[in-house]
C-alpha cells in the first residue's frame, strides 16, 4: 500500500529548458512531452518515492524542479 504524500513535485516552466535529465533520473514520476516540456505523472510524493523525486530535483541543471514539503494540518 502506498504511503500518504509527504511532498508535492512541481516544475517551474519558466526555468525549464527541456534537458530531460529529470526524466532520466525519475521516469516513474515524470516524462517529457513532444515539445520537450516535463509532464509530471506523479505529483503527490510518498515517503517511499521521496528519494526518487529528490534525484530528479538534483538532476535538473537549471533548478526547475521542486519538492515542497506537505505541511501538517493545524
Amino acid at each position: 500500500m502506498e504511503q500518504p504524500g509527504v511532498g508535492q513535485l512541481s516544475v517551474d516552466m519558466d526555468r525549464c529548458e527541456g534537458y530531460g535529465m529529470c526524466q532520466q533520473a525519475a521516469p516513474e514520476l515524470l516524462h517529457l512531452n513532444d515539445d520537450d516540456e516535463p509532464v509530471i505523472d506523479v505529483a503527490e510524493i510518498s515517503l517511499m518515492r521521496r528519494p526518487l523525486a529528490d534525484a530528479a530535483v538534483r538532476a535538473c541543471p537549471v533548478a526547475a524542479l521542486n519538492v515542497s514539503t506537505a505541511s501538517a494540518p493545524a
